[in-house]
């Protein structure tokens, strides 16, 4: 633990009472809870004690998420013709795809969140989606600060091998906005297809894998959010832990 880090912890104590921690600090204890983790999570590096262990969830079933997806349902159609325009017109603005674990060229992104702030440069490619994730993601405070969003390009014969993502406190929101024939996505074994229009939920700790095997591109707008089981005072706790990790790390 870094002085950022104890003196944050100590400022949400005396505000939120001493207990509003205790699972983040177990989180943090050697080899927390690795026995009790699912056998397709192990390879998190960071897992919350308590957050139900569902790979799948229902994205109309929470309350504090249920305006963003709502709003991103209802202007598909407005945010995959805006999107189609970028992607014809200012191909230069999308870039490889680099997640922690490795950078395709395959996976082209057009970040419209990002480093805990919206892409200003982004507005005028995707003005109906960088609204929506403004008004119903950002301004709320249900975006993960630590992570992004952004629309996910899969080229034809595209494939994202099996992985799991650092941790279990975030959730995966996806609207399928351009989907081909033979694209699909399998999470902790289980399979499920995107539909136009709609979006999926899911927790990235558990194995995932996604695939585009169709003749043309398969397009998503990802955005990372807040797990709905976690509180305020771990939201603004994890925000410090994981910034101050990631400046140890380089």
């Amino acid at each position: 633990m870094t002085p950022e880090i104890d003196q944050q912890f100590a400022l949400l104590r005396a505000e939120y009472g001493r207990d509003s921690l205790a699972r983040v600090e177990e989180m943090l204890e050697p080899k927390s809870l690795i026995d009790q983790r699912h056998p397709l999570q192990r390879a998190a590096k960071w897992v919350l004690p308590g957050i139900p262990q569902i790979p799948w969830h229902d994205p109309y079933a929470y309350p504090e998420l249920l305006p963003l997806v709502r709003e991103l349902e209802a202007e598909h159609a407005r945010i995959k013709a805006e999107l189609e325009g970028a992607w014809a017109s200012r191909r230069d603005r999308f870039s490889d795809y680099e997640h922690y674990l490795v950078r395709q060229q395959n996976w082209q992104a057009l970040y419209l969140y990002r480093g805990g702030a919206l892409v200003e440069e982004s507005a005028a490619l995707a003005p109906t989606a960088y609204r929506v994730l403004r008004e119903s993601a950002v301004e709320p405070g249900i975006i993960c600060p630590l992570l992004e969003s952004h629309f996910s390009t899969l080229l034809p014969g595209a494939t994202i091998a099996p992985h799991c993502d650092l941790w279990n406190f975030s959730i995966n929101l996806h609207l399928a906005i351009d989907i081909p024939d033979g694209a699909g996505i399998r999470v902790a074994g289980e399979t499920r297809h995107w539909q136009e229009g709609r979006c999926l939920l899911f927790d990235y700790s558990f194995e995932h894998e996604a695939w585009n095997k169709g003749i043309r591109t398969r397009t998503c707008l990802l955005v990372d959010l807040w797990h709905p089981d976690t509180t305020a005072p771990e939201r603004a706790a994890l925000t410090t832990l994981m910034t101050e990790i990631r400046k140890m790390m380089g």
